[in-house]
This record gives structure tokens, sequence and C-alpha cells, in this order.
């Protein structure tokens, strides 16, 4: 009994967050792969980016409440998402047509459009905060949980209680349900494998008759697409606050340079092993342990290796590591 305990306080605080994180953050990581394979940077924006297409659809979703619509027990965000996608990708190709189309034209250097996406990233951040301000702002509603700790102690009879919100399934089924969407785009459609022929070799591409400029548009259609999903999905799990997407450049980024840099594959895989990192390494083990430990040796305290507080370090440190012994990712990057 009290090994079932352990797995469902495991399974709670552990697995299924760490899954529905990874979800967010491999979503976030695929943006920024697609960007590096087929633009040829690394694009700091584009947690300002998630940022902005989950305010959006914040504003939608808060007008759709103020009207009397809902989603019934699921979020009314679900509806306000594609608006969201709509203002994100109106927001990204204005940016690409006045910034990045000069610097792409001047065959400017990678490092120097990594210097402009950290400018657009500071203007985005100001936007989004002049917009709908710095505080957190709430806009889950619906049922919030699928089965509540309650609920599972009294089907169950364990001292230990097992909670599935709802965002979190919804996470998990919107992102798999986008990253099939994504590899069946990629591999089954003419303009995805102009896409992965552009990524390969730009020169043959255009000696083919790929259109660059048409290639360029549907990648950031593509990657407003995903980044909203992604900011809206962590917002409803969390909360949604300006600041908290800029700090999520850096598990998103660690995630993607993890995998591979240019590989989906990858970008997927380094999510989850960001997440599982950064959930494990920061979960107080106490409770797990004092289930599992004989009598009298229960610990006493809360077997944290690290505060929540630098849960972000931990990316950092699991990116320095991947730099240092293999700088080319799990599954080596730089391929579509």
């Amino acid at each position: 009994m009290d090994f079932l305990n352990a797995l469902v306080a495991l399974t709670n605080f552990v697995l299924i967050p760490g899954i529905a994180y990874g979800s967010q953050l491999a979503l976030g990581a695929l943006g920024v792969t697609l960007i590096y394979g087929i633009l040829r940077f690394s694009n700091f924006a584009h947690g300002d980016t998630m940022a902005f297409g989950a305010m959006v659809t914040v504003l939608v979703t808060w007008a759709l409440q103020a009207a009397g619509v809902s989603f019934g027990p699921l979020p009314t965000a679900l509806l306000a998402l594609p608006f969201g996608i709509l203002g994100c990708a109106a927001l990204i190709l204005v940016t690409d047509r006045l910034v990045y189309r000069f610097y792409r034209e001047q065959k400017a250097k990678p490092v120097i459009l990594v210097i402009v996406s950290m400018g657009v990233m500071f203007i985005m951040n100001g936007l989004v905060r002049f917009i709908i301000g710095p505080d957190d702002q709430r806009f889950a509603d619906g049922e919030r949980f699928i089965i509540s700790a309650r609920e599972f102690k009294d089907i169950t009879g364990l001292q230990e209680g097992l909670a599935l919100k709802t965002t979190q399934g919804i996470t998990v089924i919107v992102a798999i349900v986008c990253v099939a969407l994504l590899f069946w785009f990629l591999n089954r459609t003419r303009t995805g494998k102009s896409m992965r022929a552009y990524s390969d070799n730009e020169d043959l591409a255009l000696l083919s008759g790929i259109n660059p400029e048409r290639v360029v548009t549907i990648t950031w259609l593509i990657v407003a697409a995903l980044a909203t999903v992604a900011g809206v999905l962590y917002g409803l799990d969390k909360s949604f606050k300006p600041f908290v997407y800029f700090q999520l450049l850096l598990p998103i980024f660690a995630s993607a340079i993890v995998g591979g840099l240019g590989n989906p594959l990858g970008a997927i895989a380094g999510g989850f092993i960001i997440a599982f990192s950064e959930v494990t390494i920061t979960y107080a083990w106490k409770k797990v342990l004092g289930y599992l430990a004989p009598a009298g040796l229960e610990p006493t305290g809360l077997v944290q290796l690290l505060s929540t507080d630098y849960k972000f370090a931990v990316s950092f440190v699991i990116l320095l590591i991947v730099l240092l012994f293999r700088p080319t990712g799990i599954f080596r990057g730089k391929a579509l």
C-alpha cells in the first residue's frame, strides 16, 4: 500500500507535471528549430512571440467571457486560440518585412540576425507589457480537474490522491495533434518538402525553382502557430505573465540545443529532457521517500536538491554540459 501511495505521489508531482511542461517546451523548441533550420539564425524573440500570441488569445478570451460565450467544461481560450494565432502571424510577418528581410537580402551573417532578434525581443516584450500589463493574468475557465485528489482517494481508498488538471490533459492532446500535423506537413506535402529542400541546400533549392520568400512566409506562419499554442497552453497551465515568457527562452533554447538545433525530433526529445530534469531536481522528495523508507528512517528534511526559484539554472547547466561534450545535440542538428 505504501508503494502505491509513493507511486501516486510520484505521478502527481513529477510525471504528470513533467509531461505537461515537456509538451509546452517541445512546441516552443520546434519553433526555434524551424527558424534555425530554414532561416539559419537563432531567434531570441521567440519567447516574447509566444507571449504576444498568448496575450491576443487572453484578450479575445476575456471578450468572449464578457459576451457570455463559453466552451462548456473546456477553457474558452481554445475558442480564442485561432484569433491569437492570426494576431501573432500578423505581427511576425510585419516584423519580417520591416526588419529581417533587409538583412536576408544583404546576406548578413547569422550573428547579425541574432543581435537583430534581440532588439525585436525587447520591443515585443515592451509591447506586450504596455497592452496587457506586467502582472499575472488568469483566463482559464471551465472544469478545473479531469479527476480531483478527493475523487481519486474515494475510488481507490489510498491515502495519497491523484489530481489531473484539465489544462494538463489538453496540453498533451493538443501537443500530440500539433506535432503530428507538423510532421505530416513537412514529409507529405509539396510545400513541406520544399521547405526541407531549402533547409538542406539553399542554392540547389533555388535552382529547382523553389520560391525562397514563399518558404520564409510559410515558415513564419508555422512558427506563429506553434508559438501561440505553446504560449496559451503554458498560460492555461500556470498563468499568463509577460516576464515569465522572457525567462522561458532559456529552457526552450536548451531543449532545442540538447536535442539537436535544427532537428524537429530532437526539439521534442530535448523538451522532455529539460522538463523532467527541472521537475525532478526541484521536487521535494520527502513524501515519496517517506512512503518507501523503513519505519524510523523517514527523512526529516525536504530532500530537495534545488529550490524551485532556481529551476531555470537546471536548463543552463544542462545546456553547458551539452555544448561542451556534444555540441550537435542528441540527434545531431541542422536537418529537417
